[in-house]
C-alpha cells in the first residue's frame, strides 16, 4: 500500500494585482432601461413642471420692453398654430394645455435630434466616405508614419 503524499499549503500572493477587473459592458437590455427610464423623467417633467414656468417676460424681453425696442414687433406667422405661446390650442384647462404641449416640444425635438443622429451615423449615404469609398471616410490602410 502506498502512503498518500501530503502537498505543502499553497502560498497566497504577497501583492494585490495593480489592475481589478473591470465589469463587463452594459448590454443593449440595460441600455434599453435605461433610455425608458431617461423618457419617462423627460416626459413628467414637460409635463408637469411646464405649468410651473414664469408667465412674465424674460430679461431680454423686459429690456425691449423698457427701452422702447420691441414698438415695431410684429407677430410671428406662426403664431396662431396648435403650441403657440406655450399651450396646445383648442384645451380649455390651462394646466393640461401647457403639459400637453410640453410632451409635443419633447417629442418633436427627440424625433428632430434622433433624425439627425441617424443621418450622420450613416455618414451620408454611400459614395460619401473617402477616396476609396468607405462611408466612414477612413481608409482600410495602416496610417502613415511612425505608430505609437
Amino acid at each position: 500500500m502506498t502512503e498518500p503524499t501530503t502537498q505543502p499549503p499553497t502560498q497566497l500572493p504577497t501583492q494585490l494585482p495593480t489592475q481589478l477587473p473591470t465589469e463587463p459592458p452594459a448590454g443593449p437590455r440595460r441600455d434599453r432601461r435605461f433610455a425608458l427610464l431617461a423618457l419617462a423623467v423627460i416626459l413628467v417633467l414637460a409635463a408637469v413642471v411646464s405649468f410651473y414656468a414664469s408667465s412674465a417676460p424674460d430679461g431680454l424681453e423686459k429690456v425691449a420692453a423698457d427701452k422702447g425696442i420691441n414698438a415695431e414687433e410684429k407677430d410671428h406667422p406662426l403664431g396662431g398654430s396648435p403650441l403657440a405661446d406655450y399651450g396646445t390650442k383648442g384645451v380649455d384647462d390651462a394646466r393640461l394645455s401647457g403639459g400637453l404641449a410640453g410632451v409635443a416640444g419633447v417629442a418633436l425635438t427627440l424625433a428632430a435630434g434622433g433624425a439627425l443622429f441617424l443621418l450622420v451615423r450613416r455618414g451620408g449615404g454611400p459614395g460619401a466616405g473617402g477616396e476609396d469609398g468607405d462611408a466612414r471616410g477612413g481608409s482600410d490602410r495602416p496610417p502613415a508614419g511612425p505608430v505609437g
